[in-house]
C-alpha cells in the first residue's frame, strides 16, 4: 500500500499536470473511499466549487446497492454531469487525484461524459 507521501506527491503531480493544460476551464475532482466516491467541479481561479454530487446524497443512496462500485460512481458522475450543465458548464479537466484511471474512476468518467461533460 502507498504511504500517504507517495499518495500527497502523485496527487500534486496530477493536479500540476491538469492545471498547465486548464485554460480557464474547471476542473472535475474525484475523490473515494472504500465505502463512498465524492466528486466536485472546482473554479481554481476564483477558488469555488461550481457542482458536487456524491453517494451520501439521499436521492442516490436509497436507489444504489452500495457507494462503492462502478454502478454508483456511474450514478455520481450522471449527477454531476447534469448539474454541471444546468450551470452552464461543459467543458471540464479531469482530476482523477492520486487514482488510476479504472474501475470506479472510469466508470464515473465515462459516465460524466454520457451526461454532456466533454474532457
Amino acid at each position: 500500500m502507498a504511504s500517504k507521501e507517495t499518495t500527497q506527491r502523485r496527487s500534486s503531480r496530477v493536479r500540476r499536470q491538469i492545471k498547465a493544460v486548464a485554460n480557464g476551464r474547471p476542473r472535475l475532482s474525484v475523490h473515494r473511499t472504500s465505502k463512498n466516491i465524492y466528486v466536485q467541479l472546482i473554479d481554481d481561479a476564483n477558488g469555488h466549487t461550481l457542482a458536487a454530487a456524491s453517494t451520501l446524497e439521499k436521492d442516490l443512496k436509497g436507489s444504489l446497492k452500495t457507494g462503492a462500485d462502478s454502478a454508483a460512481a456511474a450514478a455520481v458522475g450522471k449527477l454531476v454531469a447534469e448539474r454541471a450543465v444546468k450551470a452552464g458548464i461543459t467543458d471540464v479537466v479531469f482530476d482523477r487525484g492520486a487514482y488510476i484511471y479504472h474501475g470506479r474512476i472510469k466508470a464515473l468518467a465515462d459516465a460524466a461524459r454520457e451526461g454532456g461533460l466533454s474532457f
